[in-house]
């Protein structure tokens, strides 16, 4: 799905470092696994196919924001309402 991005923030010692990771093409989305330690964030094809990896100590990731695509465009979203 073209639109998918996920930010990546990790520990740099000295401060934090921001990282993207985007789904370039339609038809392409982003994974996010965590094995061993290790978190791995990877832009795959429709089949499956890993494009580019980011690969970040799990120790040192301080968030994962996963920014899905809107399938609904601002037009027909239902209009936000006050909590008060």
């Amino acid at each position: 799905m073209k639109g998918d991005k996920v930010e990546i923030v990790i520990d740099a010692g000295e401060g934090t470092r921001t990282y993207e990771v985007k789904a370039t093409r339609a038809g392409r989305r982003v994974e996010i696994a965590t094995r061993r330690g290790v978190v791995e964030v990877s832009e795959v094809t429709r089949s499956g196919t890993p494009v580019r990896t980011a690969r970040f100590m799990a120790s040192r990731v301080l968030a994962l924001v996963e920014h899905p695509m809107d399938d609904v465009r601002p037009e027909e979203r239902a209009p936000l309402r006050d909590a008060g």
